[in-house]
């Protein structure tokens, strides 16, 4: 049944390019197309509980936080990435499992912040990559996060650098609509202490959200999914009467089981939350950062790099404290 209905799909997606680009997002559900989560078994949580059997703490990672669907990150360090997303991918539909995939590699990445900088060498060479992102998923369902942090802060960007922005993430959107359609892209909007709503609201659609299935929120971010839940809403509401339009969302519940402090950078005493799953006042909930893996050389990470692993952070994280 799965084969026909991917068969379907990709008739469908030989239509004329007159209907090919209609507003909403055409992409078959890949919820439906596969059978739960796939967890990624060359996870950092994974790697380390594999290579530390007698620890005292690797039975509680590896119940709690290793075999949790969580997204992998693509970027430069991702080797070809075409072949690396198809070979993800690929593995996730040999077991009928739902992949999620993250695309961190955007020109001038985490520009004002810099603790993630980084990125493609110009915005000709990110359209190359995310083509090939693209095409390496092909008509496999996934789920693809697109680029963290994008729309989250132009405090220190010129509105050429904005637009550039916007025609980078609008660019890519087109290639997941012709290259993958069995992927479901949301386009990240940062989290409720960033932006307003209406001010989310604006820079999503600018930057081509009509083309995408929804958005995403709360990505390596510790904010309560009830806050969550209601800015997207918000953000929902601003895009109906400004646009004419909603967007389903997904929010990123893998370290906000006690909710933030105010600190994003490895803060004390925070806890995972709930695992990967449909629905929970959001279209879904899903572990889009490795609980563990720091967010850099700062706070209870200190001496760390950004998505290096630390056990005794993700076992305390698991009962935490």
């Amino acid at each position: 049944m799965r084969r026909t209905l991917l068969a379907l799909a990709a008739a469908v997606s030989a239509v004329p390019l007159a209907l090919a680009t209609a507003p909403a997002a055409h992409a078959a559900d890949p919820t439906t197309l596969t059978n739960g989560f796939y967890v990624d078994p060359d996870s950092s949580a994974k790697r380390w509980v594999a290579a530390n059997p007698g620890d005292g703490r690797a039975a509680a990672i590896g119940a709690s936080i290793a075999n949790t669907p969580t997204a992998r990150w693509f970027g430069s360090w991702s080797g070809t990435i075409g072949t690396a997303t198809g070979a993800y991918v690929g593995a996730a539909d040999r077991v009928d499992k739902l992949p999620l995939l993250v695309a961190y590699n955007v020109y001038h990445r985490d520009y004002c912040g810099g603790h993630s900088a980084g990125g493609a060498a110009s915005p000709a060479a990110y359209a190359d990559w995310i083509a090939q992102f693209a095409g390496g998923i092909g008509n496999r369902p996934a789920l693809v996060i697109l680029e963290p942090d994008s729309l989250g802060d132009y405090g220190c960007m010129t509105q050429a650098q904005i637009d550039e922005r916007e025609g980078m993430l609008s660019g890519a959107l087109a290639q997941f609509s012709r290259q993958a359609p069995n992927t479901w892209v949301y386009m990240d909007a940062g989290n409720p202490r960033w932006a307003d709503a209406a001010t989310m609201a604006r820079r999503l659609h600018e930057a081509g959200l009509r083309q995408a299935h929804g958005f995403s929120l709360n990505i390596s971010n510790y904010i309560p999914t009830a806050e969550n839940t209601a800015y997207g809403n918000a953000v929902n509401r601003e895009l109906s009467s400004r646009y004419g339009y909603t967007k389903p969302f997904v929010v990123d519940t893998s370290r906000n089981g006690n909710g933030s402090d105010g600190q994003w950078c490895n803060p004390a005493g925070r806890r995972i939350g709930t695992p990967t799953r449909l629905g929970g006042g959001a279209e879904m909930l899903l572990w889009i950062k490795v609980p563990g893996e720091s967010d850099g050389n700062c706070g209870v990470g200190q001496g760390s790099t950004a998505g290096q692993f630390l056990p005794e952070v993700a076992y305390k994280m698991i009962y935490g404290y």
